[in-house]
């Protein structure tokens, strides 16, 4: 995929930075070269592979589940500046822009 100044400007947006142009430059070969991979990667013959959780051969140890401390909810949240219902409140982070 040829990525271009305008691709680059509006994926910097999205994430909100404000790169120079000297920055844009290298990002279009930084961001070119990352879709290239991508693109031989999706060549690459799987057929027949399974799919494995950690490339070794390990086992993971098994061990009861227990309870091992007390449950401290109710202390942590009555120093919560806004907590209702078992849930912390936060202000909203998105903006309308």
């Amino acid at each position: 995929m040829d990525l271009t100044a305008d691709t680059v400007r509006g994926i910097a947006q999205l994430a909100r930075l404000r790169p120079s142009p000297s920055e844009e430059k290298r990002l279009i070969q930084d961001l070119g070269a990352i879709l290239e991979f991508f693109a031989q990667l999706s060549e690459a013959e799987v057929e027949g592979i399974e799919p494995m959780a950690h490339p070794l051969e390990v086992e993971q140890r098994m061990r009861e589940d227990e309870v091992t401390e007390p449950d401290r909810r109710e202390d942590y949240q009555a120093i919560a500046p806004d907590a209702r219902e078992g849930l912390y409140r936060v202000p909203a982070v998105l903006d309308s822009d």
